[in-house]
């Protein structure tokens, strides 16, 4: 197994992880999560051998062998397949002995390295190998391409291909799903859940760790803890732990500021020196528990559009393509207020570029594209990323976008995104992806878009992130089509389906498991997937799937006054709430006690008891609210 004992890791300065205790049992598939800069990447390095802890040790078998994704992949001319075939070491270094013992004809040794061979299953190798490159999106007449023909995602696909030929023990993957779509994801997730040895898994994609991983370690505050079960049971088992860690935080708190205060008032006064001395001792034995810090960083809205004219935009017979190549003909769309669309098909079938057309970033090559007069498109693409201004800050950005904002107003919007204090007046230029993506991101929202078009928004996207992402374009109020492999994302905001393949874009009156369904009859019968009419009928088990995403999208248009009012007395009860603590520390001082204060305590304790009231009035109507939401009454 994999143990780590008493372990320290530092990067510069910075402790990522003090005194770690971790086992990872042989067989093991474990999802490493945490926020960006807690270690993860770091705790992989030091695995591989690349860091030395600072104190304690990382011990796994001698004999393990470890499989890893690499980084960059050489513009070598060898062809993909071999390529792949590349990442079984043992395979290569046996044929290449084989190849020197007949060059010698050196008939013993020939035999020996022939049965090494038939005992890996060698002469199967290049059918694995050509199994696993389909399985990542190549298709046959990628097989025989040099590895310089491909572009950065798909040279990525390609050292995924080679850490899964590898026969490891143990397989060390860092956001795998990053540069894959939705069906390599669906793919690689059934691959892993069939891997014999030891798996552990970076990855921000909750429904892909929720098929995969039966255990989690978890990095946070320089602690590493290990939870079993997959990510939905690590997240029940720490929201329960936090809860009863802030609960007793608060009642410390409580508990240190009245010792506090009575040691302030006290100390000097000799018949009370004696109790103010042992109420400083308990102080300094009382084992303080650390504020549970759950707040996501990242709390924004979409702020809703300036018009939302009905239809928004249209597509009519629309030919979509390059040169004189159609990928798809004959789309008809009319997206709507309030339509929520997911894109689906295979890779290569049209879907970035039905999105493109919509944008208005490409032309149809036939066909109508009817935007109306008001139509405002936010549209998020990975290349945006490269295209911001390196050496402009996110304060700069948004600027530019509208001079006349004063800075503190976009300064408080640029917090919600990550871009506190000096992040949100650095440079660009060393930027993240992650950070990238969150940049693009508020500069879309900013706009306040009627039209939302997202290609693969959540990559590089942390799992705080992505679920403000989620929570945001839940409650947006204009249209959304979205191409994404995150199942979690397209489940929570998209009520329609679309599959796009074959050449045609039609709507998919199935869910995400009949989807998969499909990929699988399709990849057991490739000729059959010519006709998309026909797959979207194949697809089809239960007809009143696309009925009940329409009755839950309406349902959540009832129920959007009882959402708003929970977020009015959240809102209210938070603000209450900062004000008793005011109040609480006022009282907390000694000096308010003193005769010449008189009359500003009783102010105080007189609007202590009326927030005690308003509080516990504000909180009966919040939980009265959330119980209608729950129940889905909407009062008349």
């Amino acid at each position: 197994m994999l143990q780590l004992t008493d372990l320290t890791l530092r990067r510069g300065p910075r402790i990522l992880f003090q005194d770690a205790d971790l086992a990872v049992h042989a067989g093991w598939r474990v999802g490493l999560t945490g926020a960006n800069g807690t270690g993860k990447s770091s705790l992989f390095a030091l695995i591989r051998g690349q860091l030395s802890p600072d104190s304690g040790s990382c011990a796994l078998p001698p004999d393990w062998v470890i499989a890893t994704v690499a980084q960059e992949t050489p513009a070598v001319s060898r062809s993909a397949l071999d390529y792949a075939m590349d990442g079984d070491v043992e395979l290569r270094t046996l044929q290449a002995e084989l190849a020197e013992a007949e060059a010698a004809e050196d008939g013993t040794l020939m035999g020996t390295l022939h049965a090494r061979l038939d005992a890996i299953d060698a002469y199967r190798a290049e059918s694995r190998a050509g199994r696993l490159l389909h399985g990542l999106g190549f298709t046959d007449a990628d097989l025989g391409r040099p590895v310089s023909d491909f572009s950065g995602g798909w040279r990525m696909r390609l050292n995924l291909s080679q850490a899964l030929m590898c026969r490891s023990d143990l397989l060390l993957l860092d956001e795998p799903t990053n540069h894959l779509d939705l069906d390599a994801v669906l793919w690689l997730e059934q691959w892993l859940t069939s891997y014999p040895g030891t798996l552990m898994l970076i990855s921000h994609d909750r429904s892909f760790l929720d098929t995969v991983v039966d255990h989690v370690v978890h990095i946070e505050q320089q602690r590493v803890s290990l939870y079993t079960g997959n990510y939905s049971a690590f997240e029940l088992q720490r929201a329960e732990a936090l809860a009863q860690q802030q609960a007793l935080h608060e009642r410390q708190k409580r508990e240190v500021a009245h010792m506090e205060a009575f040691i302030t008032r006290f100390k000097a006064k000799a018949s009370k020196a004696r109790q103010a001395q042992s109420r400083v001792k308990a102080l300094e034995r009382m084992t303080l528990v650390a504020p549970a810090h759950v707040d996501s960083p990242f709390h924004f809205t979409f702020p809703a559009p300036a018009r939302l004219p009905n239809p928004l935009l249209q597509l009519e017979q629309v030919q979509a393509g390059y040169g004189d190549k159609a990928v798809l003909k004959g789309v008809q769309m009319a997206l709507r207020p309030g339509d929520r669309i997911g894109l689906l098909g295979p890779n290569g079938a049209g879907k970035s570029t039905l999105i493109r057309v919509l944008a208005g970033a490409q032309p149809p090559l036939s066909g109508e594209r009817d935007a109306a007069p008001d139509l405002a498109v936010g549209y998020f693409a990975q290349h945006q990323l490269e295209q911001l201004d390196a050496q402009a800050t996110p304060l700069l950005h948004l600027q530019r976008i509208n001079p006349r904002a004063t800075e503190q107003a976009l300064r408080n919007f640029l917090g919600g995104f990550g871009f506190a204090g000096d992040a949100a007046t650095s440079p660009v230029a060393p930027f993240s992806g992650g950070e990238k993506a969150r940049l693009v991101l508020s500069m879309l929202v900013y706009q306040r878009p009627n039209l939302l078009l997202l290609d693969e928004p959540t990559n590089h996207l942390d799992l705080e992130m992505r679920l403000a992402l989620e929570i945001a374009l839940q409650e947006y109020e204009g249209a959304l089509v979205v191409v994404s492999h995150d199942r979690h994302l397209l489940e929570s905001v998209c009520d329609d389906l679309w599959l796009v393949a074959g050449g045609e874009a039609r709507p998919f009156e199935g869910d995400l498991e009949d989807y998969r369904q499909w990929l699988s009859r399709q990849d057991r019968a490739p000729a059959a997937n010519t006709d998309a009419a026909q797959a979207v009928s194949v697809a089809t088990p239960t007809q009143d799937r696309r009925a009940q995403r329409r009755e839950a999208a309406q349902a959540r248009q009832r129920l959007k006054p009882l959402h708003d009012a929970v977020k009015r007395l959240e809102r209210r009860h938070g603000e209450l709430e900062t004000e008793q603590a005011r109040i609480e520390a006022s009282l907390a001082d000694p000096a308010i006690y003193d005769e010449i204060n008189k009359a500003k305590l009783q102010d105080l304790l007189a609007r202590q008891g009326a927030l005690a009231a308003e509080l516990a009035s504000v909180e009966g109507e919040w939980m009265e609210a959330l119980a209608k939401l729950e129940g889905g009454e909407v009062e008349g």
